[in-house]
């Protein structure tokens, strides 16, 4: 078999093995798990904001235009809410844009050096953003539901 039939053919077996769906849930579950696990450093309990918290807003996160204490609980609460809607493919674009709107935030005030890391969250969630949580999906089924309504 010939190189370029080869790759073709290979490139049609993934795409039959990896459908849009099972990509945008992989997206929707890695992307939600990095800021949930985050979210969780900063509590104790189930939501209880931490001194530490605290502290690291008033410092090392500190944003040029909102006061730590609200920043701290803006974070912390948008790190538990907005990945639960994801893993549950609810609201998909709004939960991704928002994620992607405080990965913006940390990337220009508070880690500008870890702008790969950042591309790499902003990879998952920009195609969120563009398609929404796919076949697998809350707001599928709600569109279907709404759509059997008409």
């Amino acid at each position: 078999m010939k190189p370029l039939a080869l790759y073709r053919s290979a490139a049609r077996l993934a795409e039959r093995l990896l459908p849009e769906s099972l990509l945008l849930l992989v997206a929707r579950l890695g992307v939600a798990s990095i800021f949930f696990l985050s979210g969780r450093t900063k509590v104790d309990g189930v939501l209880t904001i931490t001194d530490t918290t605290y502290e690291l807003f008033r410092t090392e996160y500190a944003l040029p235009f909102a006061p730590p204490e609200i920043a701290a609980h803006a974070a912390t609460y948008a790190e538990h809410f907005f990945p639960i809607l994801l893993v549950l493919g609810l609201a998909t674009r709004p939960a991704a844009l928002a994620l992607l709107g405080m990965t913006i935030v940390i990337e220009v005030f508070v880690y500008p050096d870890a702008w790969p890391t950042h591309l790499s969250w902003a990879g998952l969630l920009l195609p969120l953003i563009a398609k929404g949580g796919g076949d697998w999906s809350l707001d599928r089924l709600i569109k279907r539901a709404l759509k059997a309504g008409d």
